[in-house]
C-alpha cells in the first residue's frame, strides 16, 4: 500500500534555523567522527558528512509529530545519526539512541559528553529488548535511518510507540513492493502508513524519501518477537 508523495518545493528546511551553538557541537560531532579509529560510519570527512549524515538528519524535522515529540527513540542509531542531530535541534526532547554494537555506543557516548548533548542518552541494546521493558509504548516518536525494510520498521516501532506515536523511516528510492508489505502489515501491527516526504534536495542521497507512518492502537500482544524475527521473518 503506497503512500502519497508529497514533493518539497525547495522551502527552508526548518535545520536552517540551527543557532551558532547548535551548529558548533554537531561540529565537534563531526571532529569526533573524523577522528575515530574504530570502524563507526564509512562517511567521515566533516564537510562530506555534513551533507551526509547533518543534512540528511535533519529533514526529519519536516514532520511536524516529531518536531513535538517530548520523547524519540532511534533504533539503530550507529554514530548517532539521526538521533544525534536531532537531540541538537530539538533541546526539550529525549532522546534515547539504541544500538547492539558497542564500539559505535562508546562513539556516541563520548560524542554526548564532549558536545554536552545532555538530553540524548544511549542505551546498549536491541530495540526489542527495550520494547519488553522499559521502553514499551514510551515514546512519542520512533526514527530509523537505513535500518531495515518498512515492514521491519514499523514492528519495531510499535511496542515502543504510545499510541498515536509517529514513526519516522528514511530510507532511499521508493519501492512499491516494500510500501505493499508495509500496508499488508499494518492492522497485524497497529501501524497506519502515513505521508511520504520527497527530501532528496535536503538529504545526503538525492533520492531520499521519509516514510511516515502512525500507531493506530494498542500495541499487539505478540510484539515485541524475539529480537531478530522482524528483519528475518517480516509481516506483510
Amino acid at each position: 500500500m503506497a503512500g502519497s508523495e508529497k514533493v518539497q518545493d525547495a522551502p527552508p528546511l526548518p535545520g536552517d534555523s540551527l543557532s551558532a551553538a547548535q551548529r558548533a557541537t554537531l561540529a565537534c560531532v563531526l571532529e569526533l567522527l573524523r577522528d575515530e579509529r574504530a570502524s563507526v560510519s564509512s562517511v567521515t570527512d566533516p564537510e562530506r558528512a555534513w551533507k551526509v549524515h547533518v543534512a540528511d538528519s535533519l529533514t526529519g524535522l519536516e514532520v511536524a509529530d516529531l518536531r513535538a515529540a517530548p520523547a524519540i527513540a532511534d533504533i539503530g542509531s550507529g554514530a548517532g545519526f539521526p538521533g544525534l542531530v536531532l537531540a541538537v535541534a530539538l533541546p526539550d526532547s529525549r532522546v534515547d539512541l539504541i544500538e547492539s554494537v558497542g564500539r559505535k555506543c562508546e562513539f556516541m557516548r563520548r560524542a554526548i559528553e564532549e558536545g554536552g548533548i545532555e538530553n540524548a542518552r544511549v542505551i546498549n541494546a536491541r530495540s526489542e529488548e527495550i520494547a519488553a521493558g522499559e521502553g514499551r509504548e514510551a515514546y512519542a516518536a520512533v526514527t530509523a535511518r537505513a535500518v531495515g525494510r518498512l515492514s521491519t520498521l514499523a514492528e519495531l516501532a510499535s511496542p515502543l510507540l504510545e499510541e498515536g506515536g509517529t514513526l519516522v523511516a528514511w530510507k532511499g528510492k521508493r519501492d512499491s513492493d516494500e510500501e505493499r508489505q508495509l500496508g499488508n502489515a499494518a492492522a497485524a501491527l497497529a501501524m497506519r502508513p502515513g505521508e511520504i516526504l520527497a527530501v532528496g534536495p535536503f538529504a545526503g542521497s538525492e533520492h531520499r524519501h521519509l516514510h511516515v507512518a502512525r500507531k493506530s492502537g494498542p500495541t499487539p500482544r505478540k510484539l515485541p518477537r524475539r529480537a531478530g524475527m522482524a528483519k528475518k521473518r517480516p509481516l506483510g
